[in-house]
Formats: structure tokens, sequence, C-alpha cells
């Protein structure tokens, strides 16, 4: 194995890690705020089914297909051409991140979901004695228990929403994943250059639940000891 080849390699792959990181962080903020504003829809009736189709149709197909409709689908549509959304949706950054937050929100608002159904009706009804307001309730004391009991599933989410950044690469971004498949296509030693990134997103993958495993003991003192 080419000692030197890999130390190109991997400082060419490090060059697409700010867009890799860039768009898993801003998809995993916006599919947070629409996963919230999806249960939050869910109180209504109508917004039930709205919610639960939004949720069966984005967890039901692939993220790939979803970011090719976007990219490819949406573009061949005059109506869309013709839009004032068309600089936007020609853009492949801007459409790859739409489909990831998107995919992100269906996900993570069935993990918001099941953190909400964890909090007690006690600690509800304890805010109304209290004189809290309904969204007081929320900011207070329904969001930061569902979050608290969400936080191991959201983890896996926030690992596999940074794997799927790579996904992006078919519509010709140059993240780590683009970067990796035109030096392979140039250089022809897909092992070599492979092995790098997959250590890339192995060393990611660790640091993000090393990270999640801390912010969840912070916030369950009752496992690492009381905190004065």
């Amino acid at each position: 194995m080419d000692v030197t080849f890999l130390q190109h390699t991997f400082a060419a792959l490090w060059r697409g890690l700010p867009l890799t990181l860039n768009l898993a962080i801003l998809s995993l903020m916006g599919g947070a705020v629409l996963a919230l504003l999806l249960n939050l829809l869910r109180q209504h009736r109508v917004g039930s089914y709205v919610t639960r189709f939004y949720v069966w149709l984005f967890r039901g197909t692939p993220l790939l297909i979803q970011i090719f409709m976007i990219y490819y689908g949406l573009g061949s549509l005059p109506a869309v051409r013709e839009s004032v959304l068309w600089p936007l949706l020609r853009d492949p950054y801007w459409c790859g991140l739409i489909a990831l937050i998107l995919n992100d929100a269906a996900y993570t608002a069935e993990i918001l979901r099941g953190g909400l159904n964890a909090v007690s009706p006690q600690s509800i009804e304890a805010a109304r004695v209290c004189g809290m307001t309904r969204f007081t309730t929320l900011r207070r004391i329904t969001l930061p228990l569902a979050v608290r009991q969400a936080l191991p599933a959201y983890s896996n989410e926030v690992i596999s929403m940074l794997k799927s950044t790579s996904l992006v690469s078919t519509i010709s971004l140059m993240e780590m994943t683009g970067i990796a498949d035109s030096i392979v296509s140039e250089t022809f030693r897909a092992l070599e250059v492979f092995i790098s990134a997959a250590a890339i997103y192995l060393l990611l993958t660790v640091l993000v639940s090393y990270g999640m495993a801390r912010l969840e003991r912070y916030l369950s003192p009752y496992q690492a000891g009381a905190r004065p």
C-alpha cells in the first residue's frame, strides 16, 4: 500500500469535510424544527392525518430517490422552472440540503413523539397547578423531559444523517464521498481511497457518539451522581 498516495488522499478528503459537516448540521437543525412543527400539528385531527402521511412517505421511500426527485424531478416541471423557486432548486447544494431536511424531519418527528409520550401526565398537571400557561409548560416541562427521553434514539439519527450526506455526491456535490469518487475515477485505486473515506467517517461517528453520551449523562444526573 502506497503511504504517499494515502497521505495525498487523506488531504484531499479532508477538504470535503466542511461541506459534509455543513450539510449534516443544517439538515439536523432544519429537521428538528420541522419535526417539532409536525408534532404540534399532530395535536389537531386533520393535522394528525397530514403528519402521519408525511412520516409514512419519507420513511417509506429511500433518501436517494428523494434527492433525485427534488433535483431531477422538480427541475423537469415547466411550472417549477418558471417560478421564483427555480434559482434555488437548480442548485445541487440546496436540493441536497432540502432532501436531507425533509427526510430527517420524518425520523426525528417519530423520535420526538416517543419522547413526548414518555412525559408523565402528572408533570403536566403539576405545571398547570403552578399556573403555567400552555406555552410555558411546553417550553419548561414537556420539551426538556421529551428531549431527555428521546436523546438515546436521536443520537442514532444524528449518526445516520452524518453518513447520509454521502448520498448528495450523486448530484455532483463534492463532499468527502464526491471527492473520493473523483479520485477513484482518476487513479482506479478504489480500495485505498474508500478505506481512507471510511476511516474519516468512523472517526466522526466515534466523536458524535462520545459527545451524545456526554450530553445524555449531563441531562441525566441520577445516572452519574447528582450535581450540586
